[in-house]
């Protein structure tokens, strides 16, 4: 159903019409009700994106992940996602979902968001150390909220997990179990999370008076975490001090870390201490289960959204902040450190 039937109709100008429907206070009273009379006769619905472009905005929020084209199979994302969406749906504003590799294609995809207006604002996750996408939608003026921080010189909205501090929380509990060789398996890159929780590490190291020293990274995957593991169990000469205990950046790094134990004939937990970070849902399901860090992805998507529609009615980003706290989940796979901690191996096998 178009303007044009109820102006035919009415003897009326399609301008009128609309302006009649749009609310607009230049239109009598009178002919807004024979206008809105006539549309609900015969059942008129609006072009959505007519009004849309009408009002200058497209009443919809970009979430670009920073992965390959579509690889959304990281339960982190899927976790975000799952949030945000009806957050967002509940506030009206609808979510535009795409994905692009970090670098020149992600700023790409970036640019033609907002050149194309095709959103009003945008949600970003896994935060850099040195963040492009931050200063590029800053010098824009596109309204934003990240989940995670960045070394941005301009204060912008954010929510964030304390990871620092519950990593230093989750080493201290395996320096209580008197591991003294305490890994740490970080993501490769500048990833925030990643830096944070490291720090976190060396915090509770050092306090201990241990020195931090072994720290390995790799892609935060199952096969970035079980390739890290297995070099560092085949790198070693038999009879060489190993580590007795390893914190890794992410649960999925940690499920590749208890892979690549299995194949070598040790047990997490009993030869070797593991701890993830994320608490998903496989994590309760490993061989044996994962102690892990839980942190709330979903009440932080949802905080995230909250904070965008109030930078989109107005408020400071500047102002807008939340660092929520994280929890330790203990399982199986970490334990007291074993009686005899020099594991011996050759290359690729227990001897």
């Amino acid at each position: 159903m178009s303007l044009s039937r109820i102006s035919r109709k009415l003897d009326l100008s399609i301008t009128t019409v609309s302006r009649a429907l749009g609310g607009h206070s230049d239109v009598s009273s009178a002919t807004r009700a024979r206008v809105e009379a006539e549309a609900l006769r015969i059942d008129y619905r609006p072009h959505e994106g007519a009004r849309r472009l009408r009002r200058g905005r497209a009443d919809a929020v970009g979430l670009i992940l920073p992965t390959g084209i579509g690889r959304f199979d990281d339960p982190f994302f899927l976790r975000l996602l799952s949030a945000v969406g009806p957050a967002l749906a509940e506030a009206g504003l609808d979510l535009l979902v795409s994905s692009a590799p970090p670098g020149d294609a992600e700023l790409a995809a970036y640019r033609h968001m907002v050149e194309g207006r095709k959103v009003d604002a945008f949600l970003l996750a896994r935060m850099r150390v040195r963040d492009a996408r931050v200063d590029y939608l800053q010098n824009a003026a596109v309204p934003f909220v990240a989940h995670g921080r960045s070394s941005s010189k301009r204060p912008y909205a954010f929510v964030d997990t304390d990871g620092t501090q519950v990593v230093a929380q989750a080493t201290s509990r395996l320096i209580g179990f008197g591991h003294r060789s305490i890994a740490f398996l970080a993501a490769s890159g500048d990833l925030s999370f990643s830096i944070a929780r490291e720090s976190g590490w060396r915090q509770a190291l050092t306090e201990a008076g241990l020195i931090a020293t072994a720290i390995f990274q790799a892609e935060p995957t199952e096969a970035g975490g079980f390739d890290a593991m297995h070099a560092l169990l085949c790198s070693v000469a038999p009879g060489d001090l190993q580590v007795s205990a390893v914190v890794c950046a992410t649960d999925r790094m940690a499920v590749g870390v208890l892979h690549a134990l299995a194949e070598t004939g040790l047990r997490a937990g009993r030869d070797i201490s593991v701890i993830g970070f994320d608490d998903h849902a496989f994590s309760t399901h490993t061989a044996p289960p994962l102690t892990t860090i839980a942190q709330p992805i979903e009440a932080a998507g949802r905080r995230m959204v909250a904070m965008l529609t109030q930078i989109l009615a107005g408020a400071d980003p500047e102002t807008l902040f939340e660092i929520m706290s994280a929890q330790l989940i203990a399982r199986a796979s970490d334990g007291p450190a074993a009686e005899q901690s020099r594991i011996e191996t050759t290359k690729g096998q227990t001897l």
